[in-house]
């Protein structure tokens, strides 16, 4: 079963915006994320419904982070990706009158649902200005090597981190 990523990599690109300031085409994002801009665009918008992100048309034109992220969580950024299931495991359900399936369910679902709290109410905790200072502490571990930026800056990698704290 193939896992959803698109959380890890709209957190991946939001993060390299926030490190390089300036408008990201939906063309660089989806290279980045090997994807499609269309696809890209799609997710991007639904950040911008929720006033995450902002776009610009036109030659200059493109993605910015329009927020403060010392306030957005990684559940703001789930939740604006229309809450995707979390686990990919769930209960049967071929033989609904059946005790035995009934209480294997039961147990089932109330693990998931505990595992599922925890994992949100985690995820509400950690901001992205949080994301931002853990990748200062990595950069600093490196000597100032530069970061990987996957074409986003639109220019030379970066050897600094610029995410808001």
């Amino acid at each position: 079963m193939r896992r959803d990523s698109r959380l890890s990599g709209v957190l991946h690109i939001l993060l390299h915006m926030a490190e390089h300031p300036g408008p990201k085409t939906s063309e660089a994002m989806a290279l980045a994320m090997g994807s499609n801009p269309v696809v890209v665009r799609r997710i991007m918008a639904g950040l911008r419904d929720r006033g995450y992100v902002r776009s610009e048309k036109g030659h200059g034109g493109g993605w910015t982070i329009a927020c403060d992220l010392r306030q957005l969580t990684l559940r703001d950024i789930y939740g604006a990706l229309g809450s995707p299931e979390l686990l990919a495991m769930g209960n049967r359900n071929d033989a609904a009158g059946c005790l035995v399936e009934q209480a294997v369910n039961a147990a089932l679902g109330e693990a998931f649902d505990e595992a599922e709290a925890l994992l949100l109410r985690r995820f509400g905790e950690i901001s992205l200005a949080a994301l931002g200072a853990d990748i200062r502490t990595r950069l600093a571990g490196r000597d100032g090597r530069p970061t990987v930026d996957h074409g986003i800056a639109g220019g030379a990698p970066s050897h600094r981190a610029r995410v808001s704290d």
